[in-house]
């Protein structure tokens, strides 16, 4: 692998050769680009300068890939697939920098692209620089073709325009009808706004945007959450004002009308069930004034420890972090020990303790495919029954241990009825002593038109630029 020089030239190499190599590990592994980010980036010893530009690369790649690929196939001789995987990926490199990137000379493109190719040479036992040189040489020269014609293919249609996967739009038609599933498409591709949620522990709303307008720093309010900002961002979010002293958490704005849903009170004992890393449950112990306690469990030690830490920052003290399979009830269980009265285990279950618990249940996260796009390549069809089994089970566990009277909210980030309103049903219909209760009290008027017919929280679709999340609110009557 090339290693990073000290030169500019050398620089803008290395932070190519970083995006190359995060791609590569995208494609090939189970792993998120953020991790494959900070990874590669610390590998290359990349600065800030040069770790904005392999961001922007990889991420621009995995927003545009269809796109790129559509484009790439007329002025290739044999098609993509056959190609090694490291030239596939080189090719969408070069041909996302030419096509989508007005800042990089078209020279600077294609020469470095033929550099870096020659660097893979002997991992890949041929030098296929000279393809990569004519390939993108002749993407410059061939003209954009016109989109493939909507009245005879609207999937294909949208895969290329908005950059998703062909089956994910024959899905979205079929389910919602031509112009609903445009929109979604459109929403799903674009990239996504920064978002804060002010930590009310230590300050409003309003004072935030005072101090941020004090340090130099644009930000306004956002239009539905009461609680969120969204700065114009320069530079990295660590280096906006507050973020050190724990002025506010990086979260979107429809995953911040969640928490308010389950409407904690101080003192009480709540569930976290599948919490990290933590944004929900630091929006939680805020709502109750960091006083009660808050289990925060989740089976990933790695995620746990970032949980904690945004604890530590945000000055959270009532969440304890605790290592747990939410699908094993005796995990819950071990998990709320401390607090159970002193009862037979096997009364616990029945009777339960918990004065309320959420569930942010694990699920193809297609409402957020916006920020993680390496999801186009993880994300297949069969997927979705799996996950609604998945769901049901660990809702049939948690729900087990909230006392009578208590609340449960349910909630995904996903577009997909098999994994919201058919779990609700399902538990629901198997589950008695249980009633559904509208959202509408507990959201911002601002987000009414978000409330279904069900009661329940759905932002997919929306136009205020959120990511699609769905919840439920759920009482235990007996």
């Amino acid at each position: 692998m090339p290693s990073p020089g000290s030169s500019p030239d050398a620089a803008r190499s290395s932070a190519r050769a970083a995006a190359l190599a995060v791609l590569l590990a995208c494609r090939s592994h189970d792993t998120t680009l953020d991790d494959e980010l900070d990874k590669y980036a610390t590998q290359f010893r990349l600065d800030a300068r040069d770790r904005g530009l392999t961001m922007e690369l990889a991420y621009g790649v995995l927003r545009r890939l269809e796109y790129l690929d559509w484009r790439l196939a007329p002025v290739l001789k044999k098609p993509l697939a056959r190609l090694p995987e490291a030239v596939h990926m080189l090719l969408r490199l070069g041909a996302y920098q030419l096509l989508c990137l007005d800042r990089i000379p078209p020279s600077a493109a294609v020469n470095e692209s033929v550099r870096l190719a020659k660097s893979y040479t002997a991992r890949l036992k041929r030098d296929w620089s000279g393809l990569v040189n004519a390939v993108l040489r002749n993407l410059l020269r061939v003209p954009e073709p016109p989109l493939p014609d909507p009245a005879i293919d609207p999937a294909h249609t949208l895969s290329v325009r908005h950059a998703l996967p062909l089956w994910l739009c024959h899905r979205w038609i079929e389910r919602w009808g031509l112009p609903q599933a445009e929109a979604a498409c459109r929403a799903a591709g674009d990239a996504p706004p920064l978002t804060l949620r002010v930590n009310r522990l230590r300050m409003s709303r309003e004072h935030f945007l005072d101090r941020c307008h004090q340090e130099g720093t644009t930000a306004s309010p956002t239009l539905i959450s009461p609680v969120g900002v969204t700065p114009v961002k320069s530079g990295s979010v660590t280096s906006l004002p507050g973020f050190q002293e724990g002025d506010f958490y990086v979260e979107d704005e429809a995953a911040q009308l969640i928490p308010p849903i389950l409407d904690p009170q101080p003192g009480e004992l709540i569930l976290d069930a599948c919490a990290a890393p933590g944004g929900k449950t630091t929006h939680l112990a805020e709502l109750m004034k960091n006083h009660g306690r808050i289990v925060a469990m989740d089976r990933q030690p790695t995620r746990l420890t970032l949980l904690r830490d945004n604890c530590r920052r945000l000055g959270i003290t009532i969440v304890e972090a605790v290592e747990g399979d939410a699908r094993r009830r005796q995990d819950i269980l071990r998990a709320l020990k401390p607090s159970m009265p002193q009862r037979p285990s096997s009364l616990l279950a029945e009777s339960g303790f918990a004065d309320r618990i959420l569930l942010d249940a694990p699920c193809s996260g297609l409402g957020v495919l916006r920020r993680h796009p390496e999801g186009k390549w993880q994300k297949h069809q069969d997927m979705f029954q799996r996950h609604h089994d998945l769901q049901t089970q660990i809702l049939t566990e948690v729900s087990a241990v909230l006392r009578p009277g208590g609340v449960l909210v349910y909630s995904t980030c996903s577009t997909e009825r098999e994994e919201t309103e058919d779990v609700v049903e399902r538990f629901c219909g198997t589950h008695h002593g249980w009633v559904r209760e509208s959202v509408e009290s507990w959201v911002p008027s601002s987000a009414l038109s978000c409330v279904t017919a069900q009661g329940a929280l759905s932002t997919m679709g929306n136009t205020c630029g959120m990511d699609g999340f769905y919840a439920v609110r759920l009482r235990k009557t007996s």
